[in-house]
């Protein structure tokens, strides 16, 4: 069965949820097998707390505008229900996940698995070693369009990354040749790592040709050898 994933992102009012800072966006995007499905989350969720200037900057999202929305645990199983048991990929992912994990523990829910974790940062450094890391700088790489990002927003971000986690892992061109050669997800991947990237179809057995000269040709090859002056083969 083609393997399930959630690449998501998240916007925040600041860096720490310890020091009490919260999660008020997320965007999430469903793949399968490395294609988009379509299906989408996303949210706004009101913080109870101010939102420091710095942060909103950054996504657009002031103190008033989330007073309206719902808080977390209005919507978390929601949130849940769409994450599943799916790998959940995120772009310098430490920090999503803490986000995420910090809101759930504060509700009396159990944290996501780390296990889950796919860090597209983690991928791009060996993948592109020196290279900038940042999403602007992996769409301008892979050439992905984000002139519509203005500021950062959660689900817009997490259908650019989606794009970006499709090249990082292969490519979509890749994918689409070893889907037409019958390839599984799995024995795609696989293949992916293989210097021989499709199957090499069977040739039928020939009988050999055959390759004697002539008579009329070792004369012609004779008197062609005796023509050639000073030949190096007699000195």
């Amino acid at each position: 069965m083609p393997m399930r994933e959630v690449i998501f992102d998240t916007e925040t009012t600041g860096l720490d949820p310890k020091t009490g800072d919260r999660m008020v966006e997320i965007g999430c995007v469903e793949m399968v097998g490395r294609v988009e499905t379509g299906r989408s989350y996303h949210a706004y969720y009101n913080p109870e707390r101010d939102m420091p200037a710095a942060a909103e900057a950054v996504h657009g999202l002031s103190a008033d505008f989330l007073s309206t929305k719902p808080k977390f645990a209005d919507s978390a199983d929601e949130l849940l229900e769409f994450l599943g048991d799916a790998p959940l990929v995120a772009h310098n992912a430490g920090f999503d996940f803490g986000f995420l994990n910090a809101e759930l523990t504060a509700i009396g829910r159990e944290p996501i698995s780390m296990d889950r974790m796919v860090d597209t940062v983690a991928l791009a450094r060996k993948k592109h070693p020196g290279a900038k890391l940042s999403l602007d700088a992996l769409c301008t790489r892979y050439g992905i369009d984000r002139s519509h990002r203005v500021k950062h927003g959660a689900l817009l971000d997490a259908e650019l990354l989606a794009q970006v986690y499709v090249e990082l892992t292969g490519g979509r061109q890749i994918g689409l040749e070893l889907a037409a050669d019958g390839f599984s997800p799995d024995e795609a991947d696989a293949a992916q790592d293989s210097p021989q990237t499709s199957p090499q179809p069977a040739r039928p057995r020939r009988e050999p040709r055959p390759h004697a000269p002539t008579e009329a040709e070792l004369a012609r090859h004779a008197e062609f050898i005796a023509g050639i002056k000073e030949a190096i083969w007699v000195r």
